[in-house]
């Protein structure tokens, strides 16, 4: 341990760990609770477009991700606002499009497949000092809002119409949910990588599922285990040498596994109850 914290890339590793460990499910809680599990892949390639427009253009590749990434998370939400299409055909447009996208303009830019799959599996041990102000700086925002609008936020995703009739801007908390999506997952390209990145925001909140019952402590539970994944899976891939991205959720998914089993033993002890259900408005 000691022989890797010498080590100044290992360090900033660590800390764009921390950083995304706790943003990444601090979102993630809403998206699962709104039945959108799938929008971070969704934006996750749109973001990809922004990268290669970032490489073909010469600004850093982090900002113009996290532009092109919010302007197609509020194009999706607008569709399912008022549109005709359907979420999943919108989100599925953008999917496709975004990933066609990013190639072509990453072969316009002369870039070679290496540089893209830094940014589509994650190449956390190159984080820059100046990637990791900008993660810093995003994902202090993302869990600043995540917690500190989560009441507003939970209304909206357990029952919109009650929502809008309590009085609550419900479009505006929603274009944010997705926004503060679509910044975490500029956030977390350079951890786990955009094809990976909704994994470790879901997967955590699966996790604490298993073990809460009420949203607070779903939410709280969500980041720490997050935040114990992305770290462990850091320091794991740095002693048996494996790409951090994938070591982070395939940690996320054992802690899942763990806390699936010990969820359904401790309901079984306590009369078959089951995991916490948003939908019922525990919070």
């Amino acid at each position: 341990m000691t022989e890797m914290l010498s080590y100044e890339f290992m360090q900033r590793a660590l800390i764009a760990a921390v950083f995304t460990g706790l943003a990444a499910p601090a979102i993630g809680t809403f998206l699962v609770q709104r039945r959108l599990a799938l929008l971070g892949d969704g934006i996750g390639h749109v973001a990809l477009t922004g990268v290669a427009l970032g490489l073909l253009t010469g600004f850093a590749p982090v900002l113009t991700a996290v532009v092109v990434a919010v302007a197609g998370a509020v194009v999706i939400e607008l569709l399912r606002m008022f549109g005709r299409t359907s979420g999943d055909v919108a989100l599925a447009i953008l999917f496709y499009g975004g990933l066609s996208g990013g190639v072509l303009l990453t072969n316009l830019a002369g870039e070679s497949a290496a540089k893209l799959n830094s940014y589509l599996f994650g190449s956390i041990t190159t984080v820059s000092d100046g990637d990791l102000k900008v993660v810093a700086i995003l994902a202090v925002l993302v869990i600043a809002l995540a917690v500190g609008l989560s009441p507003q936020l939970f209304a909206v995703c357990q029952d919109e119409e009650h929502a809008r009739v309590s009085g609550v801007p419900v479009r505006l908390y929603s274009i944010l949910i997705a926004v503060l999506a679509a910044v975490t997952i500029t956030v977390a390209m350079r951890t786990v990588g955009l094809l990976l990145v909704s994994a470790l925001m879901i997967v955590p909140v699966a996790a604490s599922q298993q073990l809460t019952r009420s949203f607070r402590t779903t939410h709280a539970a969500a980041m720490a285990i997050g935040l114990f994944a992305a770290l462990g899976g850091v320091v794991s891939s740095y002693q048996i040498n494996t790409q951090p991205g994938p070591t982070i959720v395939m940690l996320a998914l054992a802690v899942f596994a763990v806390a699936a089993l010990f969820g359904a033993a401790m309901r079984r002890l306590r009369g078959h109850r089951q995991p916490v259900d948003f939908a019922r408005g525990d919070i």
